[in-house]
């Protein structure tokens, strides 16, 4: 299983920019269906974007479609949220998760491994 370690978070201004890194060991992030989501206080986890295992499919939820940019870096076995125009709504935890390689999916259930999270504020 793929073990996953998010950084990057922290607390920024509406219309700063951020970039979160999400680090694999044990499995090769390209083995796998890789996506971002995030939870706001007293809500659900949502689906944000999504990469599939040979990068040439990627999702976005509408709320971040045009801000909002998911990379792989196969090298450094990371991948990445690139977070511009940021929005206060846009305050969460982000986490990163790897469902199987054929999957293309935006629920929770489909991913077996998570990363603890990293904390985004945006203040206004």
């Amino acid at each position: 299983q793929v073990q996953l370690v998010e950084s990057g978070g922290g607390l920024v201004q509406v219309g700063d920019s951020l970039r979160l890194s999400c680090a694999a060991s044990g499995r090769s992030v390209s083995d796998h269906y890789m996506a971002w989501f995030r939870q706001a206080p007293g809500k659900e986890r949502v689906f944000v974007a999504g990469i599939n295992w040979r990068g040439s499919t990627i999702d976005y939820a509408d709320s971040v479609k045009g801000r909002f940019t998911i990379s792989r870096d196969d090298a450094k076995n990371t991948v990445y949220l690139q977070m511009n125009s940021l929005k206060s709504e846009d305050t969460a935890v982000y986490y990163c998760a790897a469902a199987a390689w054929y999957r293309r999916t935006t629920k929770t259930a489909d991913f077996g491994s998570w990363g603890q999270g990293t904390q985004v504020t945006v203040s206004s």
